[in-house]
C-alpha cells in the first residue's frame, strides 16, 4: 500500500474550506490571505489526483472525492491532536502506566494510602499492580518488567537499583492460639527452640529469611523448618492449624485469624525493612512522581507514621479473654467490602 505524503496545513485546509464552503471565511479562520488557501487546496488535489471542490461564482461544493476524503481528513487531525497531547502528558508524568510489585504484607501498612494518594495526584496515569515476593522483584525491575518496587528487606548485592527505606518494624512470635506460649504477653525466643517453624523460603526473601535465622542463632538455636509458604498469610493459616510457630514483622498482626496468636518477642532488636526501589537508570518521570509522593508530599507524610504506629503498639489485653485485642484496619475493611479502587 502506498504511503500518502499529505501534508497536515493541506489537509487542515481542507477540512476547514469544507465546513465553511466559502473560500473568504476559511482563510479568516485559517488567518492567512484567500491567495495562499487556494494554492493549498490545489496541491492538495493534485496529490489525490482529482478536484475536492466545484467552484462556482458564489458557491463552493464538495464534489464525490472530497465527500469521501473528509471523514478520513477529520479522524487524522483528531487522531494527530489527541496523540500529540498524550505523549506531552507522558513525557511531564501526567499520564502513562506505571508498573509496580509489591510484597504481600505491605496491603496491610503502607501501600493502600500511597495509591490512594498517588491516583488522586495523577488520575490519569494508570496503575499496574503485581503481587511479588522481594527477589521475583528484584528480577523484573533488572528485566524491565516491572518500573517500581515495594519490598521487605531489599538484598545488599543488587547493582544499578536505587532503594529508599519507607518503615522499620519490629518482629512478632507467630503462635498456635493453643501453644503453651500463647498465654504470654511476651516470648523470650530461646522459648521456642524446641518448636517446629513455618518459614517463607530463603529463594524468595534471602535477606529477611537469614535475618530470622541470625534471630534464632543469636537464641542460641537453629530452626527446625516443617513446613515452607511463599505469603504470610499462607505462613499464619498453616500456623493456625498447628504445623509450627513462626516469626514474622510485627505488621502481620493485622491479619486476623482466630486461632493464631501474635505475641512479642525478647530480645527485641532486630528490625526488618521496607524500602521502594526503582532502576537508577530509568528517567521516567512517573517513577520520580512516586518516589516524591513517598517522601517529599506533606500530605503522605502520614503513611510511614500509620504504618510504625501499628507495628509499635503494645497488644493490649482484652478484659478476662486472654487474647490480644485488634485495630481497625481500613485496608482489611475495604478488601471486604466494595472499594477497590487502588488496584491492591
Amino acid at each position: 500500500m502506498e504511503r500518502p505524503e499529505l501534508p497536515l496545513p493541506q489537509l487542515h485546509a481542507f477540512v476547514v474550506l469544507a465546513e465553511e464552503l466559502h473560500f473568504g471565511r476559511a482563510a479568516v479562520r485559517l488567518g492567512i490571505a484567500q491567495p495562499p488557501l487556494s494554492q493549498q487546496i490545489r496541491r492538495l488535489e493534485d496529490k489525490v489526483g482529482h478536484a475536492l471542490f466545484t467552484r462556482a461564482p458564489g458557491r463552493v461544493t464538495l464534489t464525490p472525492a472530497g465527500r469521501e476524503l473528509l471523514p478520513a481528513a477529520r479522524r487524522a487531525l483528531t487522531d494527530l491532536a489527541d496523540g500529540l497531547a498524550t505523549a506531552r502528558a507522558v513525557g511531564s508524568g501526567r499520564a502513562g502506566r506505571l508498573r509496580i510489585g509489591f510484597a504481600a504484607s505491605l496491603a496491610l501498612t503502607v501501600l493502600p494510602g500511597l495509591l490512594r494518594t498517588f491516583r488522586q495526584r495523577f488520575p490519569a496515569v494508570r496503575l499496574d499492580i503485581h503481587e511479588m515476593t522481594t527477589a521475583p522483584q528484584i528480577a523484573a525491575l533488572h528485566d524491565k518488567t516491572i518500573d517500581i518496587g515495594l519490598l521487605r528487606e531489599p538484598p545488599t548485592d543488587a547493582t544499578g537499583l536505587g532503594f529508599r527505606t519507607v518503615l522499620s518494624e519490629p518482629f512478632v512470635a507467630v503462635l498456635p492460639s493453643t501453644h503453651p506460649l500463647a498465654t504470654h504477653r511476651t516470648v523470650q525466643l530461646a522459648q521456642l527452640a524446641d518448636s517446629p517453624f513455618v518459614l517463607l523460603p530463603r529463594t524468595v526473601g534471602p535477606t529477611l529469611h537469614d535475618q530470622i535465622s541470625g534471630l534464632c542463632a543469636a537464641a542460641g538455636f537453629t530452626p527446625r523448618i516443617a513446613q515452607h509458604a511463599v505469603e504470610w498469610q499462607t505462613v499464619c493459616a498453616l500456623v493456625e492449624t498447628g504445623l509450627g510457630v513462626s516469626l514474622a514483622p510485627a505488621s502481620i498482626r493485622r491479619i486476623r485469624l482466630k486461632g493464631v496468636a501474635f505475641r512479642r518477642i525478647e530480645p527485641d532488636t532486630a528490625r526488618t525493612r521496607v524500602a521502594v526501589a526503582w532502576r537508577e537508570s530509568d528517567h521516567n518521570p512517573l517513577v520520580t512522581h512516586l518516589l516524591a509522593t513517598i517522601s517529599q508530599d506533606p500530605r503522605t507524610a502520614h503513611l510511614a507514621l500509620a504504618g510504625r504506629r501499628e507495628v509499635h503498639r503494645t497488644e493490649a489485653i482484652a478484659s478476662g479473654s486472654g487474647r490480644p485485642r485488634f485495630w481497625p484496619c481500613r485496608w482489611v475493611c475495604r478488601r471486604t467490602g466494595r472499594d477497590r479502587s487502588t488496584g491492591g
